[in-house]
C-alpha cells in the first residue's frame, strides 16, 4: 500500500463536528489535508466522511474512513470491486453511549423526564409515591456486548444493577452476571427491567425486536435503543407502548431519521427521544483523528489497516 498524498475531509462530517477541527487535528499527520464536497475526485487519495455518495466509487479513492461505527449505508461489494478500503470508527464511543443509555435508565427510574416536561408546562407536580424506584435493585439485559454494550453493562453494574447480556459467543464479560446466546433472547429479556440494544445492523439483527420479543418482556420494562433504528420493528413497538405490553422506551435511533413529525412516539410521556446523538461529545473529532492517524502510519509502513471493514 502506498502512502496517502492527499486526505480529504468530506463536508458531511459537519453533521457531527466542524470539518475544520479534524482537518487541523490531522494537519501534521503526513498528507496534505483539505475539506472537500462534490470536488472529492480532485487530487484526493483518501476520504474521511459521514455520508456516502455514489460518486465516491469513481473518484479514484484508495481508502474511505467512516466517522461512525455503523457502515450499513456503504456498498461493500462495489467498494471491494474497485479496490477501495473502508474503515470505521468502532471502539470510540463505549463510554459516552454507555452514559447515554444508563442516563435514560436513570431518567425513567427517577422520573427526570416527567419533571422536565412538567417544567416546560409550568406545572408543580410530584410523582405518585410508587412511580420512582432505585436502580440498585433493578436488572438490565444488554443485547450486544461489543464496545457499546460493554460500556452500558459496566456503568449499569457500577450503579448496583443486576446485568445480563446477549452475545453471539456467550463467553464471560466483566460486569455481566450471565451471558445468553442469541437463540435464547426471549429468556434473556424476560426478567429485565431494562433491555438495552447495542448490536450492529445486519441481516440477522434487522427487526430482531418485534412483537414476540416485546411480549416476552415484563410489562414494567423499558426498551433502550442506542444501536440502529431498524433493529426494532417500530410499528410493533408503538403497538406495545399503546397496549401497555411494555412501560416505555428510550430511543436514540429510528427506522426513519429525522423522526417524522407525525410519529406517535413524539407524544408519549414514557418515551425519551434523542436525535441519534448518543455518541456526540466534544472529543468526537479527536477520537476519529486518532484512528485515521494510525491508519495513515500503517499505510506508510505497509501494514494492515485497523478497523477495516472492506
Amino acid at each position: 500500500m502506498a502512502a496517502i498524498s492527499t486526505l480529504g475531509i468530506h463536508e458531511s462530517v459537519g453533521e457531527v463536528f466542524p470539518p475544520s477541527v479534524i482537518r487541523d487535528a490531522l494537519a501534521d499527520a503526513g498528507p496534505a489535508v483539505r475539506i472537500v464536497g462534490d470536488d472529492v475526485d480532485v487530487d484526493v487519495d483518501a476520504l474521511v466522511t459521514f455520508a456516502y455518495e455514489e460518486h465516491f466509487l469513481d473518484a479514484g479513492l484508495e481508502w474511505i474512513h467512516s466517522i461512525q461505527a455503523g457502515v450499513d449505508r456503504f456498498p461493500f461489494d462495489a467498494l471491494a470491486d474497485r479496490g477501495i478500503a473502508l474503515t470505521n470508527s468502532t471502539g470510540i464511543h463505549g463510554d459516552v453511549v454507555g452514559e447515554t443509555a444508563v442516563g435514560m435508565m436513570l431518567a425513567f427510574a427517577r422520573r427526570l423526564h416527567a419533571h422536565r416536561s412538567n417544567q416546560e408546562r409550568g406545572e408543580w407536580r410530584k410523582p405518585a409515591w410508587d412511580d420512582a424506584f432505585p436502580l440498585r435493585r433493578e436488572s438490565a439485559c444488554v443485547v450486544g456486548l461489543g464496545t457499546l454494550g460493554t460500556g452500558i453493562a459496566t456503568r449499569a453494574s457500577a450503579l448496583g444493577m443486576d446485568v445480563t447480556g446477549v452475545k453471539r459467543t456467550p463467553t464471560p464479560v466483566d460486569g455481566v452476571d450471565e451471558v445468553f446466546p442469541p437463540e435464547d433472547l426471549h429468556a434473556a429479556v424476560a426478567d429485565a427491567r431494562f433491555v438495552a440494544l447495542a448490536v450492529p445492523l445486519t441481516d440477522d439483527t434487522e427487526a430482531m425486536i418485534s412483537t414476540p420479543e416485546l411480549d416476552a418482556m415484563r410489562e414494567d420494562a423499558y426498551l433502550i435503543n442506542v444501536a440502529r433504528g431498524p433493529v426494532v420493528d417500530q410499528a410493533a413497538l408503538v403497538d406495545a407502548l399503546e397496549s401497555g405490553a411494555v412501560a416505555g422506551a428510550g430511543l436514540d435511533v429510528f427506522e426513519t431519521e429525522p423522526l417524522p413529525a407525525d410519529s406517535p412516539l413524539w407524544d408519549r410521556e414514557e418515551v425519551i427521544l434523542t436525535p441519534h446523538a448518543a455518541g456526540f461529545n466534544d472529543e468526537y473529532y479527536d477520537r476519529v483523528a486518532t484512528i485515521v492517524r494510525e491508519n495513515l502510519r500503517r499505510r506508510r509502513a505497509g501494514e494492515s489497516l485497523t478497523n477495516r471493514v472492506v
